[in-house]
């Protein structure tokens, strides 16, 4: 019975969530969009609304906050946007090696910290997410990380990320720490900083684009890569091989996507065919766990294999999103550092982890780090029931927190009262 429950409590969040949508909101793919048209949907040049209409951008900016107005994926498009997208594209700009070898760096100081023992137990996400914070620090200010501003970041982030999962509430006064930080390092920036946005707009874009999506995403796709190659240590067996790591990416980005649902919103009818017509002001709902399983034979088992006959460019597969509608932008960073860390990591120890490994990943990836390849199974065999014991406790605090911070989302309508006030979104 318990075994059973947090499937059964996943489904009721699911339902919860359905309910912020509203009746306009359509989640794809669907019987009447499927998966071979879900791109040509996705990238119409008429599902370019971010924020405003939607009861779901209530909840992101919740969740996000401070500063969502000028987060860059909910940006509505305009002057500001290209703003904002044009400076991003520099911080994030370099040479593959250099990159490549700031990832390593920062991966191996934060190892060293860490590695102790003989056996270390760590939460993935946990491990990379000062990694990470060194990374993008390094990049927005040029110079190594102090510790105290690597705790801030880490402290914002995982409150950011904490909040997203329904794991645990959201502290606004823990993020303003960081806030306060970053206004009084602004001037110290290695690049000019959006001329639209005014002086608190901008200590919220590098707040939001840096310390808080970088960092989030690039420890959660760690986390997926790591315990992937943690149960599956044939594959780790490979990693050096620049070709395989590449199927390996591939494969753990379609099997653990990093988005859920992307919603946009219609600024404009959009009619595929004769039959299938969405009126401007529809929110439309981007399932890309259900893409990513359509279109592949056993598209619940992780075999990197697959992509030797499989081209990424053709396949369900857009774990950067598409070109056509604002493609992460780090969606050639991410590949450079993610190889580099990870080889930084197996070079030191081997990876070990029995638990359950999801998409949403609540958990934060149990797993040992073994320096000499030698696995004490009582530990492995304390990690399963742990993890399953953990298993049916979060499901039910997603869900009893979760619906605590919808309703909190649609009582304080952050993004409804943003725009309900006509402000300038271009």
């Amino acid at each position: 019975m318990l075994s059973r429950l947090p499937a059964r409590v996943v489904a009721l969040r699911a339902k919860v969530f359905e309910k912020v949508n509203g009746d306009n909101a359509i989640t794809f793919p669907n019987a009447q969009v499927g998966p071979e048209r879900f791109e040509e949907l996705y990238g119409h040049p008429a599902a370019n609304g971010r924020s405003r209409g939607a009861g779901l951008s209530d909840l992101f900016w919740y969740w996000l906050s401070p500063g969502p107005e000028v987060h860059q994926e909910h940006l509505e498009a305009g002057p500001r946007y290209d703003d904002v997208a044009r400076t991003t594209r520099t911080f994030l700009a370099g040479s593959s090696e250099a990159l490549a070898a700031l990832a390593a760096r920062c991966t191996a100081h934060v190892l060293d910290e860490v590695i102790t023992e003989r056996v270390t137990r760590v939460r993935l996400r946990d491990l990379m997410m000062p990694v990470w914070a060194e990374y993008f620090y390094e990049l927005v200010f040029g110079e190594p990380c102090p510790r105290e501003a690597r705790d801030l970041i880490v402290g914002h982030a995982d409150d950011v990320v904490t909040s997203l999962k329904c794991t645990g509430l959201r502290h606004p006064a823990r993020r303003a720490k960081l806030t306060r930080y970053l206004r009084e390092r602004l001037p110290d920036v290695r690049h000019p900083l959006p001329r639209t946005l005014s002086e608190t707009e901008q200590v919220h874009y590098l707040q939001g684009t840096y310390f808080n999506t970088a960092v989030v995403q690039m420890s959660e796709a760690m986390a997926h890569l790591l315990l992937a190659l943690a149960q599956h240590p044939e594959v780790a067996e490979r990693i050096d091989d620049d070709r395989y790591f590449a199927h390996v990416l591939d494969e753990t980005f379609r099997l653990y996507p990093l988005f859920g649902i992307a919603h946009r919103i219609t600024t404009a009818d959009i009619s595929l065919d004769e039959q299938t017509t969405f009126p401007a002001g529809s929110v439309l709902c981007f399932n890309y766990p259900a893409y990513h399983a359509t279109g592949y034979a056993d598209p619940q088992r992780f075999d990197p294999d697959r992509w030797q006959s499989t081209a990424a460019r053709t396949a369900h597969h857009i774990p950067f999103g598409i070109a056509a509608n604002r493609p992460c932008p780090a969606w050639r960073l991410s590949p450079l550092a993610m190889r580099a860390a990870t080889r930084e990591v197996l070079r030191r120890v081997t990876l070990h982890s029995p638990v359950t490994h999801t998409r949403s990943l609540p958990s934060r990836g149990p797993c040992l780090l073994v320096r000499d390849g030698r696995v004490p199974s009582w530990r492995l065999t304390l990690m399963r029931v742990r993890d399953r014991c953990e298993d049916v406790w979060l499901s039910v605090v997603q869900l009893v927190l979760g619906t605590a911070m919808v309703l909190h989302a649609h009582r304080l309508r952050l993004a409804g009262r943003y725009f309900d006030t006509d402000r300038e979104i271009s």
